[in-house]
């Protein structure tokens, strides 16, 4: 019997094989014979019924296309639309031929009923019209299908009904019913499933998840498209699995996270050319030109872009083709060539109607609408963004109607309408708002990467709101638009629960005013928020957007609101650089230095001319940061300042910060810093928790100048041994004995001891190295160098900030008196760090340092402020004390001012 199967498959194979020779040598043909329009295509202004022969031709060939790279799933699809257009617009030929290669497609899905019925179908047409060469055609193919279905067993009804469903799924979507899409293809996955079709399951895991990328549910598209690639890798179908990662590639793009993106291209790309499947490597091409061009590499994505556009030609692939000069278009409009990206989108845009791929006809539109708002021509710019917001609308497409609606309102803004602007950006920051909250998930990475793809659209509203003089509105949208992810994350670990829904941030709800100042009452503390604030230049020409101000709202105790501007635009038109290179520079001036770095002597001509730079650097950022609301902050200087940064404020030593006379910020002010004001709800809660659940002290956890391990911080580097710290080993000594405890230093603080005690550590103290690289490659940078534990593992001894955010910690303090802990990856959610791995984690109040600091002085500094500590519940004002003593010993900045509180001050 088994030898009988082996016979009738070898069979069918030589028989299909015969089908797949005959179509294939058929399409040498056609193109002269059944669709003379597809050389040239016809122009955009032709008639109705010949614009739609023209796609119904275009569709016939790129099925043809894919069915030569025995992409039968794709191909069959293909000529389905084809086949439909044919028949509403009575184009009897091209019915007849579309039928006959569906037969071609069925036999190679083993669907024998189907092949049969599609061949006799397609040979009764070619009698109808009497046409011979259509019926000797019909007869090629009703002969072979024949055969295949007479060698053939008959496909079981459980794969011809799963097959019935990937394809009825298939047509519904293209349709635009998604959801009955979904059900289809979710019922056809559970036959594949039980039946073990392996391909089934694989191509219509594929299917699942570019339906949901389309609806903008992220997290269920890279879950499908992740399982629809690992089975076709199982399988060894490497067209498939070519296909898999560009999608993969896709949603990594919409999340922002471009690199993944990248290196999914490449690999899809790398695929299909070793299939030399030129319409896969033309889309792989432009989909890496897109991730070049938005980290603004315009010279390598304009070379993917024109070899798309090569191929796209070639082939006749008019999609690929309009999609390639868009993109062509936005290239030239971000160099500033308007005229040159015009005329690149409108013929996009011609094409992309001609073929009725909707919503690239709606991207083409937004193009060309930009191109007319950098111009400043805003009612041209309101006129194509009305028309791309429309479609997006129609076709469902919830990410480019957030997109349609934030360009809209920034180009009603420039009008002049402002509360049209207001009302269509807070309908833009809602859907964006649903997109993160139910399209990814619980994953933390990727709530951060899409945020910064839609930040902006909160600093526009913001400007709308204080443009009408509505700067209350305007403080809840800034706290809104900051630490979104890491507010959702804080939530759901107090909570102690993950979201089965995916949506971490249903239950948070969105900042109020009420809310802000009942925060301000319970820190007994001033708030004060920043917020950056960019608008639009032209510069030799070019559109170029810079910081242009800053708006500060201080929020007292007692709950009133101010609100003040700072005019940016005089520091970068008349000093050439703009509030980042002013942050840069105070710090470079300072002269941040490792802990163990020699300290290099300066001539006294140079430390005097560093000395004077350095104190026109920190007055004026005080200039630009306090003194606009110096009569708004406490007069008092043991009350409370809790400042909440954004960008690279993050950076900037408020402590240091010198007023008019020269005197610094922490001699009239207790400072603290926050990411965003919700955060210091959530860790007042951190702290409260601690508070009822430990009734008895818990230990203290001193570590100080551990065998220090060897780091490699990119693959193919040399292991370079990190300093020993001889300061930071005497800071620790000193530091347990006022808490009555051992430190733990050199070989026995390995990272394996460290990690074990740190749950049940009251207080943790690390005087040790702090690194800002991302040594995992996880997206999170920041680690503490701890001893080798003697495992061989890559970089062994470094805790990293992800494996930190995995703890549960019962802390009510933890202080890295180590290099820059206090930085990482500045983000529109705030810093992505140690920091922010640490609160994660359950601490409620940490200490970080703000650059390299040096070692005798972080010593003494650290001693100092433990001595407070000792005597005062009060962490702000216990580092504050510890900062003055220090600046008496120590005078220069670089000295005393790198440390921050983070959080709680009692």
């Amino acid at each position: 019997m088994r030898p009988q199967m082996r016979r009738q498959k070898t069979e069918s194979r030589r028989q299909k094989n015969g089908l797949l020779l005959l179509l294939s040598l058929s399409f040498y043909l056609l193109p002269f014979t059944l669709h003379p329009s597809l050389f040239p295509f016809l122009p955009a202004n032709a008639q109705t019924t010949q614009d739609r022969k023209a796609e119904a031709d275009h569709l016939f060939q790129q099925g043809i296309e894919q069915f030569r790279l025995r992409r039968f799933v794709e191909a069959l699809s293909l000529w389905q639309k084809a086949l439909t257009i044919y028949q509403k617009i009575q184009d009897r030929r091209g019915e007849g031929y579309s039928l006959l290669f569906l037969a071609g497609a069925y036999a190679e899905l083993e669907d024998g009923t189907r092949v049969l019925e599609l061949s006799q179908q397609g040979l009764a047409i070619a009698r109808e019209l009497k046409d011979s060469e259509l019926e000797k055609f019909a007869l090629q193919i009703l002969e072979v299908a024949q055969g295949i279905v007479d060698s053939t067993p008959q496909v079981s009804p459980r794969t011809a009904e799963a097959n019935r469903l990937l394809q009825q799924g298939i047509e519904q979507f293209q349709k635009g019913l998604v959801e009955l899409a979904l059900q289809s293809w979710q019922q056809a996955l559970r036959i594949y499933q039980e039946i073990k079709d392996r391909l089934g399951e694989g191509n219509t895991l594929g299917a699942l998840g570019n339906a949901y990328y389309a609806m903008g549910n992220y997290s269920l598209a890279i879950d499908y498209q992740e399982q629809s690639l690992a089975i076709l890798r199982e399988i060894k179908h490497r067209q498939g699995e070519g296909s898999a990662l560009g999608n993969l590639g896709i949603v990594y793009f919409a999340l922002g996270n471009y690199a993944k993106a990248i290196e999914y291209q490449e690999q899809s790309l790398e695929i299909e050319r070793e299939n030399k499947n030129p319409l896969g490597e033309s889309q792989s091409l432009g989909n890496l030109g897109i991730a070049y061009q938005a980290l603004g590499n315009y010279a390598q994505a304009i070379e993917y872009h024109e070899q798309r556009l090569v191929i796209a030609r070639r082939i006749k692939h008019r999609q690929g083709e309009g999609n390639a000069l868009g993109n062509m278009g936005s290239i030239y409009r971000s160099l500033g060539n308007y005229a040159q990206a015009i005329k690149y989108h409108e013929q996009a845009l011609a094409i992309l109607q001609e073929i009725e791929d909707r919503q690239g006809e709606g991207v083409a539109l937004t193009n060309i609408g930009l191109a007319y708002d950098e111009l400043g021509n805003y009612t041209k710019a309101v006129e194509y963004y009305e028309r791309a917001l429309a479609i997006t609308r129609k076709i469902k497409d919830r990410g480019g109607e957030g997109t349609a609606l934030n360009n809209l309102g920034l180009a009603l803004f420039s009008l002049g309408n402002l509360a049209a602007a207001e009302q269509v950006l807070l309908e833009s920051i809602t859907i964006r708002e649903f997109i993160r909250q139910t399209g990814v998930g619980n994953n933390d990475a990727n709530k951060v990467s899409i945020f910064e793809t839609q930040k902006n659209a909160y600093r526009t509203l913001q400007q709308v709101l204080v443009a009408q003089n509505k700067t209350n509105a305007a403080l809840e949208i800034s706290e809104r638009g900051r630490s979104r992810a890491f507010v959702e994350l804080l939530a759901q670990r107090l909570r102690g629960q993950e979201s089965d829904n995916g949506s971490r941030g249903a239950g948070v709800k969105l900042p109020t005013l009420q809310q802000i100042q009942q925060v301000a009452k319970a820190q007994n503390a001033t708030l004060v928020q920043y917020s950056i604030l960019y608008s639009g230049f032209k510069i030799q020409g070019k559109q170029e957007w810079h910081e242009s101000e800053i708006y500060v709202w201080v929020i007292p105790p007692t709950g009133d609101i101010s609100f003040r501007k700072v005019d940016l635009k005089p520091l970068w038109q008349q000093q050439n650089a703009d509030l980042a290179q002013l942050v840069d520079q105070s710090r470079e001036v300072i002269g941040a230095r490792g802990r163990s770095d020699v300290e290099v002597a300066l001539s006294p001509e140079r430390l005097k001319a560093q000395q004077e730079q350095q104190t026109r650097n920190l007055k004026q950022l005080h200039e630009l940061l306090i003194q606009p609301i110096a009569d708004l902050l406490p007069q008092d200087p043991t009350q409370r300042v809790i400042f909440m940064p954004q960008g690279e404020l993050f950076l900037v030593p408020f402590p240091a910060l010198l007023d008019a006379n020269g005197k610094a910020l922490i001699e009239q002010h207790t400072i603290l810093t926050a990411p965003s004001i919700q955060v210091l709800e959530l860790t007042r809660q951190q702290r409260d928790r601690l508070a009822s659940h430990q009734s008895t002290p818990g230990k203290s956890l001193i570590v100080g100048n551990p065998t220090m391990p060897k780091v490699v911080t990119q693959l193919g580097e040399t292991p370079v041994q990190l300093s020993n710290l001889p300061g930071a080993k005497r800071e620790a000594l000193e530091i347990a004995k006022l808490f009555n405890t051992q430190a733990i230093t050199g070989e026995q603080a390995t990272k394996t001891a460290i990690a074990q005690q740190m749950p049940n550590a009251r207080l943790i103290h690390f005087a040790t190295h702090g690194l800002l690289d991302d040594t995992r490659g996880l997206g999170v940078p920041g680690a503490i160098a701890l001893a080798p534990s003697g495992n061989g593992e890559f970089n062994d001894g470094l805790l990293t900030s992800d494996e930190i955010l995995d703890m549960k910690l019962n802390a009510e303090l933890v202080v890295l008196s180590a290099c820059d802990t206090g930085r990482g990856r500045i983000t529109g959610d705030g810093v992505i760090g140690l920091s922010r791995s640490l609160i994660t984690a359950g601490v409620p109040s940490i200490i970080v340092s703000l650059w390299k600091v040096p070692d005798d002085p972080t010593a003494f500094l650290m001693t100092e402020f433990y001595k407070n500590l000792n005597t005062t519940n009060d962490k702000a004002q216990a580092l504050r004390q510890a900062m003055l003593t220090t600046k008496q010993k120590y005078p220069e900045p670089l000295n005393w001012a790198a440390f921050t509180l983070i959080g709680e001050a009692e």
